[in-house]
């Protein structure tokens, strides 16, 4: 895909955040509404889309590609512990800002943005591979990232038994199992599951709208961040993945194209619930989140 077909795929998804920026200035958004989407998207629609991915055995790949996926994604999210233990020393800051650089750098927004841009550069098609790319990130984000946000462990086992996990785990062991699951329950599952990229778009503009952004542009740290989150990584793994020679090489571009996402909206949730940086963690997230309307397309182009 060519950089303007990218950039225009991206337009369309900026319209979408755009929409919920202008929900929240109009007083639509914001606030408990926000919450309660968020609730919607996180235990209704997002559990849906990924057993969607997986309701026709027929179509599913074979155990050994799935776990090559599954390799990929310790490398993935490898890569990504990596840059968050040597990354944080060189930027410098409080001990809180460094959690926020620690999250950043391991948790890109591989769910409320990664998805619709993985279908709109890869197809539909390409959504399976994604789900199981995506598979640790709840483990991970709400178990190590409330530790390195808050600089204490907030680990509970309740966070293993989210809908998202749970929703996770089935598809994976519906994919291994290649069981076909009744054509309605594909459809159901379809119909609820097509409202998440549309919701997760508004939800995340409504976000950006409440967003503390003074000083944000001028701040070296985070221009450093940005740059090492949106293009260094995304570089380092391709390289990786290389080397490795995954296959189907689709699974390459699809982790490069997720590796290439800003900071996961997740991030200030945990950081207002765990007394981190609530305002460096925002910042980061918007500065990521605009800045990538760019860096995307040239990842898409340089790395694919």
């Amino acid at each position: 895909m060519s950089f303007l077909d990218t950039f225009f795929e991206m337009l369309v998804i900026l319209f979408g955040i755009g929409a919920g920026y202008l929900a929240r200035r109009l007083g639509y958004l914001g606030g408990e509404t926000d919450q309660k989407i968020s609730k919607i998207l996180l235990n209704i629609t997002v559990p849906c889309l990924i057993i969607a991915t997986v309701s026709t055995g027929d179509n599913l790949p074979g155990v050994a590609e799935i776990l090559s996926v599954l390799k990929v994604a310790v490398v993935f999210y490898g890569m990504g512990a990596l840059a968050a233990a040597v990354v944080p020393r060189l930027l410098g800051g409080t001990e809180k800002q460094k959690g926020v650089w620690r999250y950043v750098l391991v948790f890109p927004n591989v769910a409320f943005i990664g998805y619709p841009v993985i279908v709109a550069i890869f197809g539909p098609e390409a959504l399976f591979y994604a789900v199981i790319l995506v598979l640790p990130f709840n483990l991970l984000s709400y178990s190590l990232g409330p530790f390195m946000l808050s600089g204490r462990a907030k680990f509970r086992w309740q966070q293993l038994t989210t809908p998202c996990i749970i929703a996770s785990v089935a598809a994976l062991v519906i994919a291994l199992g290649h069981i076909s699951l009744p054509a309605l329950v594909g459809e159901c599952t379809s119909f609820v599951g097509d409202l998440t990229t549309p919701l997760s778009l508004l939800i995340v503009g409504s976000l950006l709208a409440g967003l503390p952004v003074k000083q944000v542009f001028t701040s070296p740290r985070m221009w450093m961040l940005t740059a090492v989150r949106l293009l260094v990584l995304p570089a380092l793994l391709r390289v990786v993945l290389g080397w490795m020679h995954v296959e189907p090489p689709v699974v390459a571009g699809i982790a490069v194209i997720l590796m290439a996402m800003p900071a996961a909206v997740n991030g200030t949730l945990l950081s207002m619930e765990y007394n981190g940086d609530t305002e460096c963690m925002a910042q980061a997230t918007f500065l990521t989140t605009l800045v990538s309307i760019l860096t995307i397309p040239v990842v898409a182009v340089l790395f694919l």
